[in-house]
């Protein structure tokens, strides 16, 4: 009886527990059990928001999206999705490398798809479609893929999209918000612009069985949509970017950017040997990363901005501004020491014509850039003045143009700089090599253009250089402090660099347009066989206004600096008679033209050089191309529509 008892007891104190954890589940846990069973049977898909587009000056595409595909992978037991990996790898095409990619990043979230591919072709899709019923648990997921329809003309500037890696994750502060694969800005306007590009992500809704197969898309209001990102306007002429590139000889590496002196826009951007940056979106293969890096052309180095070099006898020009607001020269001035193909102070220093200039004033020694001039404007500077002055003007700063990767110059801000990197005070005379750009002195193509930006303007100052309208507030960046007066004289002289019979770059004048410039030849290094770089920053516009056009050439080991000033010369040309609507000339100076057969107006070409009257244009009397006196010139254009572009000539590669 008390066993019986005992029994009946233990049985309903079982019975009472179950209907306790019964209610439990029925009353106080149904709706966290019917969440997790929602979730077990819907998968959240990312929607790539997308990207702003990217046009240049006169609505040209420079960036834009394009319909693509992902192949996904559903979540499921490891087993399952192994043996669906295998079947699938044959019409997918991937690698082994590929897969285990794909799962180390599916292992990090699990309970999302696998990406087996980010960017399937054509050929793959239309094979997964014809097996679609052998993979029910893949999907093809639609997206907006970036494309540059200029490809390597945009390369060094545009930068490139993929998606966040982990050590981006991990900064809160720049990437507060995002999440595992998304996509973001890597280099270039697309890093610098990524908070106003890259809009936000969506999420939509999968709906899948308990075998992992997908029934269903959730309609979009149940997800929460993405949000483009907004679109971008540069100051880039798209087209002169592609002339530019076809124009550039591709047997030498180097960089080309052209500046609106007035504005700080950017006109053209370009880097040689450059790359397809298409081939970065959704993820680079290896093969074709390692082809890159291993390049010993280094195609991936942005060399306007990114990479600095001796700026030679172009230098002379700031030193020059310099000596004249600092009062130790005149313009009119012949310096004491004739030029006999060297001079002495503390050491003998050549002059790169071994017969010399004779004696030589300002004017005369920039058009023959008269070393043995310059080495007596540095004396009369001092070391200790032109160290001070050129720091305390920024010559070792960077310009602040809208791009993350633009490097420092090299200019010694005092004496103590010898002695913390080489371990000796440096002579007196050690301002001579750096008055003629060689030396402790090295700076980028950009900040040689942002310099002579400044000589361009009648107020002496550079503005920021800009890639992108409306987004940055005008900064003036550089003010060299030079008055009016100087400008002039600075002006006059390179005006006189690119006409005979003493220009360094004698033949590179150019019909109608005020043009002039600089040459600089740099040594690639001393007592070596390599052959020296080229340098020509030149400027142009209509005569009697300030110039509209900045342009600055390097060619490595491009040997002397008037190679470098045609094509310059055929930049800013093409830029100037396009924006005033002239016929257009691929070849306009006499260099270019004599070996081609091409007639040239010798009258005109070695007529005596005239400064244009300020404000008003060339002097009635001077001679223009075919003899005919100056015009007025044209209202510019203010169309922004499509323009055709010339015909690009190109070089074997060394």
């Amino acid at each position: 009886m008390r066993r019986s008892l005992g029994a009946r007891g233990a049985l309903f104190l079982i019975l009472a527990v179950l209907l306790g954890a019964a209610g439990k589940l029925q009353l106080l846990e149904v709706e966290e059990y019917a969440t997790a069973a929602k979730n077990n049977r819907l998968r959240p898909l990312m929607i790539h928001a997308p990207r702003g587009t990217i046009y240049d000056r006169h609505g040209q595409v420079i960036a834009e999206n394009v319909p693509a595909y992902q192949v996904l992978l559903m979540p499921g037991k490891p087993d399952s999705m192994n043996a669906q990996i295998k079947r699938l790898q044959p019409v997918l095409g991937i690698t082994e490398a590929q897969i285990d990619y794909a799962r180390k990043r599916w292992l990090r979230q699990r309970h999302l798809p696998m990406m087996l591919l980010s960017d399937a072709s054509p050929e793959v899709v239309a094979r997964l479609e014809e097996s679609r019923s052998q993979f029910p648990g893949v999907l093809l997921f639609e997206y907006a893929k970036r494309r540059y329809p200029a490809g390597s003309a945009v390369a060094h500037f545009i930068g490139y999209v993929s998606e966040i890696n982990q050590e981006q994750l991990a900064d809160s502060t720049r990437y507060k918000g995002y999440s595992q694969g998304q996509w973001i800005g890597q280099q270039g306007l697309e890093k610098q612009y990524e908070g106003l590009l890259g809009g936000s992500p969506g999420i939509n809704y999968l709906e899948i069985d308990a075998m992992g197969r997908i029934k269903r898309w959730l309609p979009e209001e149940l997800g929460v949509p993405a949000i483009p990102g907004k679109d971008l306007q540069l100051h880039l002429d798209l087209d002169l970017q592609r002339f530019i590139q076809g124009l550039f000889p591709k047997k030498f590496n180097g960089a080309f950017v052209a500046l609106d002196p007035q504005t700080g826009g950017v006109l053209a951007y370009y880097s040689e040997p450059s790359y397809d940056p298409n081939l970065f979106t959704g993820g680079i293969s290896t093969a074709n990363y390692n082809a890159l890096r291993d390049d010993p052309d280094k195609p991936l180095i942005d060399r306007v901005a990114g990479s600095t070099q001796p700026p030679a006898s172009t230098w002379k020009l700031p030193v020059a501004a310099m000596a004249l607001e600092e009062k130790v020269i005149r313009g009119d001035e012949v310096m004491p020491i004739p030029c006999t193909g060297g001079m002495t102070y503390g050491r003998y220093a050549r002059c790169w014509e071994p017969k010399g200039h004779g004696r030589v004033d300002l004017i005369r020694g920039i058009a023959m850039s008269c070393d043995v001039y310059f080495y007596q404007v540095g004396i009369k500077l001092s070391l200790k003045r032109y160290l001070e002055t050129g720091t305390r003007l920024g010559y070792q700063k960077r310009t602040g143009i809208d791009l993350p990767t633009e490097v420092r110059n090299i200019f010694p801000e005092d004496v103590e700089w010898w002695q913390k990197r080489m371990g000796y005070t440096p002579k007196d005379n050690e301002v001579l090599s750096m008055a003629i750009g060689q030396g402790p002195v090295t700076m980028t193509p950009l900040k040689m253009a942002h310099l002579f930006s400044a000589m361009a303007r009648s107020d002496g100052k550079a503005l920021a250089p800009r890639l992108a309208m409306g987004v940055a507030k005008d900064s003036v960046t550089l003010d060299l402090g030079i008055s009016g007066e100087t400008i002039e004289w600075l002006r006059k002289g390179m005006r006189r660099v690119i006409a005979p019979p003493i220009g360094t770059a004698m033949l590179t004048r150019i019909p109608y347009w005020d043009f002039m410039g600089k040459t600089g030849t740099a040594q690639a290094c001393a007592r070596c066989p390599l052959t020296d770089h080229a340098w020509f920053v030149g400027m142009g516009g209509p005569a009697g206004k300030d110039p509209e056009i900045v342009a600055a050439m390097f060619l490595q080991h491009g040997d002397h600096g008037w190679l470098a000033s045609d094509y310059v010369a055929a930049a800013v040309n093409f830029y100037l008679n396009r924006k005033y609507g002239r016929p257009f000339e691929v070849w306009p100076t006499a260099r270019q033209r004599f070996p081609r057969g091409l007639y040239v107006d010798q009258n005109w070409l070695y007529s005596p050089v005239v400064d244009p009257i300020p404000g008003v244009g060339w002097p009635q009397t001077a001679v223009q191309s075919r003899g005919r006196p100056a015009p007025r010139p044209p209202a510019p254009r203010t169309d922004t529509g499509p323009r055709l572009l010339g015909t690009p000539v190109d070089t074997p590669r060394r």
